[in-house]
């Protein structure tokens, strides 16, 4: 199946979702395949859970097993850092970025009023979206939108901003993922209430030393695992094993 570029899954027999896999071990089996076609995804979780290391590895199977180029949008980490992270995995940044096949950018937002934000996200959006159809990319990741918010003020205008920031990519027609950083709660699925309502579904991934977990909280359109599942990570990426189970009471509350 690696060599197909989508999954079509039946919806209770009528309507079709084109789905676009992960590539990582266990995580599709829980979302009938893979993520909706052009669908955003919040992965959610506290320092630590590994949301990075599950957005670079999705970009990256994106491009070696699907032939699908990625753009990966930072606020904090130097592409250079995040190359060197994906190095340590044996993922090869530079092979990918000689052949257009993935783009590290780091977004340049130095705002001091929410004014001026608009104007500044309004401009790097216009940078993205020509990097998007440069590389003709079908994969986005949005590391993090909690890094992106902190950078904004008061909360009220980091939820009309972040709103509207999550909303315009998605007029970009690509497969996201956007990670927020959360509080350790089993139920905290995002830092400031707004990403988790613009966004088709939720990742939520947890650390309780030395246990790993990861759950679906909602995929739109798809009929998907309720369950907590337990995950590792190796030299080579994340590995879910979707046939295990963690109770939901072993989670941190």
């Amino acid at each position: 199946m690696e060599n197909q570029s989508y999954y079509f899954t039946a919806i209770k027999g009528e309507f079709l979702v084109e789905r676009v896999p992960t590539g990582i071990e266990g995580l599709d089996k829980l979302v009938q395949g893979g993520i909706p076609k052009g669908a955003s995804v919040l992965l959610s979780g506290s320092a630590g859970t590994g949301k990075t290391i599950l957005a670079l590895q999705y970009l990256y199977n994106g491009a070696v097993k699907y032939n699908e180029a990625g753009v990966y949008i930072t606020f904090e980490g130097s592409p250079k850092t995040i190359a060197w992270d994906m190095e340590s995995f044996g993922w090869d940044f530079k092979k990918l970025q000689d052949k257009s096949l993935l783009k590290i950018y780091r977004l340049n937002l130095t705002a001091t009023s929410p004014a001026l934000a608009e104007q500044q996200i309004e401009a790097e959006l216009r940078i993205i979206s020509r990097m998007v159809k440069e590389l003709n990319a079908k994969r986005l990741v949005v590391d993090s939108t909690t890094a992106f918010a902190a950078r904004l003020g008061g909360e009220a205008a980091v939820r009309n901003i972040l709103y509207n920031f999550c909303d315009s990519l998605k007029q970009l027609e690509c497969t996201s993922l956007l990670t927020t950083e959360t509080g350790s709660g089993r139920t905290d699925f995002s830092a400031f209430g707004v990403e988790e309502f613009v966004s088709d579904g939720i990742i939520a991934m947890y650390f309780t030393p030395p246990n790993r977990s990861i759950h679906v909280r909602k995929m739109r359109g798809t009929s998907h695992s309720k369950k907590v599942h337990p995950f590792e990570i190796t030299e080579k990426g994340i590995t879910i094993k979707d046939k295990d189970e963690v109770l939901w009471e072993a989670l941190s509350k």
